[in-house]
């Protein structure tokens, strides 16, 4: 190679080495480009696409349906459960409100013990000379503890909602009382409770025991025990 040739060379590789580095291309920029997909494949993509949405719409929709009937489930049960709850708490409630009025129904009776010996000791008159004003002044010692003790068994009563039915002077009310004699009073008028044999008591305003009373007929000629529909019927 002749002279001249090797000196253009030379120089020619100079000036490549003293150009600047040029920058470095990304290998995705560098890489060729895919090719633009024609009409109908793309058509297509979008067809399978919106196919895969509708599945998944398909199973989104039957998960929110199994979740929905779930719910419903749940809620049944839980009203189910309150509902066995109440009926429950009901159940109890009337069988402790049972157990209260038996339970006043037999305090009710000892009172009514209570207030007999109370009546026995009050009107007790010893017979004999011997020892009358000891006899009589027992008598009186009983018949003021019983009434002590009366007292505060109808305070404990009252303080339970029991009060004590009215009934003496009073139309016979064939709902709250029992008609176990009838008298004759032509200044009365008929159907009026002339006496109470045995006390009837309410509890918080309602029946708790039906009285047993006298109830005034002027023209009764005996005294059997009239049935509540003959009184009613007279009053």
């Amino acid at each position: 190679m002749e002279d001249a040739a090797k000196d253009a060379l030379a120089a020619r590789f100079r000036a490549y080495l003293d150009l600047p580095p040029a920058p470095e291309v990304p290998a995705s920029v560098s890489a060729e480009a895919p090719p633009a997909p024609d009409l109908f494949t793309l058509l297509a993509e979008v067809a399978a696409l919106k196919n895969e949405v509708k599945l998944e719409s398909r199973q989104v929709k039957g998960a929110l349906d199994e979740f929905r009937g779930l719910f419903e489930t749940l809620k049944s049960a839980h009203d189910r459960l309150a509902d066995e709850q109440q009926r429950r708490r009901e159940h109890e409630r009337a069988a402790q409100a049972r157990e209260h009025r038996d339970l006043l129904l037999e305090l009710l009776e000892l009172r009514d013990r209570m207030q007999a010996g109370h009546a026995s000791a009050a009107g007790h008159r010893p017979r004999g000379l011997f020892g009358r004003r000891r006899v009589r002044a027992f008598a009186a010692a009983m018949a003021d503890g019983q009434a002590m003790s009366l007292r505060r068994l109808d305070e404990t009563l009252a303080r339970r909602g029991v009060r004590p039915l009215a009934a003496v002077g009073q139309p016979f009310d064939p709902h709250r009382m029992h008609a176990a004699e009838v008298e004759s009073d032509p200044a009365r008028p008929a159907g009026e409770v002339i006496r109470e044999l045995r006390p009837g008591f309410l509890l918080h305003g309602e029946l708790l025991r039906l009285a047993e009373v006298v109830v005034n007929r002027p023209d009764a000629v005996t005294a059997p025990a009239p049935s509540p529909t003959q009184i009613e019927t007279k009053t």
